[in-house]
């Protein structure tokens, strides 16, 4: 095998590395919320140091491969790809090490009737699928399943965009829970930002696969 692919297989499975890990804080999370779980929310928060390393010994590999195979055409879209990609994950471990924060502050789990009316559990199970299976089409160089979890994050937004009426309808009739219902709030809002990271993790294996951007034509028929 020629050195340049030996050493894009280290980069893919270096970023593989750090996509376990961020996994293992979102994953995490939704258990330390759903149960009230404080010594659970303050592992995921101590991984923060772990996923920061990565995300710089990530930096540096590209920076070296840059500087000793001078890439060109799918080469060096895929470092690219890998260097943002690396930036969105470590994003996804700050929100997740976020979440565990809010998990931190709860003094008992959350009330089931807040769960069912916010949907919250759907969308952490939405987010958690998508961030899963980005990390598929990404280690099998999958477009076709990265243009089908950019469309998926549409469901994220659904529930985003309905939270506020929901929690200000909640508090209303449970003045006791506010501080939960804020804390729960704040979590959805991070589980809103899981999708857009994920969504442009997905972009960026199109773009190295197929050599097509398609942020800025996803922005323009928004606005359209």
């Amino acid at each position: 095998m020629p050195h340049i692919d030996v050493e894009l297989d280290r980069l893919r499975n270096k970023l593989l590395e750090m996509w376990d890990l961020v996994e293992y804080q979102l994953s995490s999370g939704r258990e330390a919320v759903v149960n009230g779980d404080k010594e659970l929310a303050q592992r995921i928060i101590k991984l923060d140091r772990k996923v920061n390393n990565f995300d710089i010994k990530i930096d540096r590999m590209c920076e070296n491969f840059f500087a000793l195979f001078n890439p060109v055409a799918v080469d060096l879209r895929t470092v690219l790809a890998i260097l943002k990609i690396n930036t969105n994950l470590e994003r996804v471990g700050d929100t997740a090490e976020g979440i565990a924060r809010f998990a931190c502050k709860l003094n008992h789990p959350l009330d089931p009737e807040l769960i069912e009316l916010t949907k919250v559990l759907v969308m952490y199970d939405e987010a958690l699928a998508m961030f899963t299976e980005c990390r598929t089409a990404f280690k099998e160089d999958d477009p076709k399943q990265a243009k089908a979890l950019i469309k998926r994050d549409k469901t994220l937004n659904k529930i985003y965009r309905k939270s506020d009426a929901v929690i200000t309808k909640y508090i209303k009739a449970h003045p006791d829970r506010i501080a939960e219902s804020l804390a729960l709030l704040s979590i959805i809002k991070k589980l809103e930002r899981v999708g857009d990271q994920v969504t442009n993790m997905a972009e960026e294996i199109i773009f190295y696969r197929e050599a097509k951007v398609v942020k800025h034509r996803r922005k323009k028929k928004k606005k359209e």
